[in-house]
């Protein structure tokens, strides 16, 4: 009979393996069967289970959006909303032009390139060069990245901070292909667009604003969550609220009062779009609200499926656990 503490050295999970052994002793206590040849089988075939059915997935938050929309504030408030209710996350800085942090670095696009140099050596502005840093990370994907990578196990949970030019995310294949090679990497990916809540104090403003995301999300292919973000910034709240539930035809009015009237088709296209598709939609961020917060985090977790694996081969491994014959 098994007694006592038992150590065993694997590279598995170890939590279904001390369920098999509480399983174990329970067995033998009612049937009393003393036999270690029978034990040692049933502990080998019941490890086997565990690397067949545990797999590994990393999670990764991809946070874009125009320049000051708040993304690296967004980063600095969820680190430490994760470090109160003690969750590990990792942010990544993406942003080969950025100087100060308020949160801590876990990897640092600046080691590898900074704009600063670019623009040294190319001889060129800080737009190009920023574009001509993210083009080296392109190309570096497969040493620096993959070797930075490998400090992180599994289910790591990364937030990547890119950089706020919209051409990035919109029409440029870089973060594309940075995507992609995540998956390779297996991650679970969601983009969590920000939208500076304070330039949508009108209805143009805010159909571009939804233009933007909707480019972003046919570039990116990814489960995508948008957030506005400033809004404990914001005075007067009534129109931001009626932007969340706005009317179609409310916002139409508004377009053609606003527009010339050559445009009133396109105005139409516009809303159509944004109606019929339902594709774009923004959650309010209040980083003053530890729920305001957490109500974002659970929407992205969602998205990525944070969790729900992890939980279903326990669940699997279980019921395989309960058919063992001791």
């Amino acid at each position: 009979m098994i007694k006592g503490p038992i150590i065993y050295k694997c590279p598995l999970k170890l939590s279904p393996f001390f369920n098999f052994l509480n399983h174990v002793r329970r067995k033998n206590d009612e049937s009393e069967r003393e036999s270690k040849e029978y034990l040692a089988y049933q502990l080998i075939h019941h490890l086997s289970l565990c690397e067949r059915e545990v797999d590994t997935m990393r999670y990764a938050q991809l946070v874009i959006g125009p320049a000051g929309s708040g993304k690296s504030t967004y980063c600095s408030s969820l680190n430490q909303h994760c470090e109160t209710i003690r969750r590990t996350m990792h942010i990544v800085n993406l942003d080969p032009a950025a100087e100060v942090f308020n949160y801590p670095v876990a990897m640092d696009i600046r080691e590898l390139v900074s704009v600063d140099v670019v623009m040294e050596e190319l001889k060129c502005g800080p737009n190009a060069a920023l574009i001509r840093c993210m083009e080296y990370l392109e190309d570096s994907l497969y040493n620096w990245l993959d070797e930075e990578l490998e400090n992180f196990t599994d289910d790591d949970y990364l937030v990547f901070d890119c950089p706020g030019q919209i051409e990035i995310f919109t029409h440029v294949p870089v973060l594309k292909n940075f995507v992609e090679h995540l998956k390779k990497n297996d991650f679970s990916v969601c983009a969590v667009y920000l939208l500076d809540s304070q330039f949508v104090t009108d209805v143009t403003k805010f159909i571009s604003g939804c233009m933007v995301s909707l480019s972003a999300m046919i570039q990116l292919e990814l489960p995508h969550v948008n957030i506005l973000s400033k809004m404990d910034l914001l005075q007067d709240k009534s129109n931001i609220e009626e932007y969340l539930d706005a009317e179609p035809r409310t916002m139409l009015a508004g377009l053609d009062q606003r527009m010339a009237p050559q445009f009133a088709k396109l105005n139409k296209a516009f809303i159509e779009l944004v109606e019929q598709y339902s594709m774009v939609r923004f959650t309010p961020l209040d980083l003053r609200k530890e729920r305001s917060i957490q109500y974002v985090l659970s929407e992205i977790d969602k998205c990525i499926q944070f969790g729900e694996d992890a939980e279903v081969k326990i669940r699997e491994l279980d019921e395989d656990m309960d058919q063992l014959e001791l």
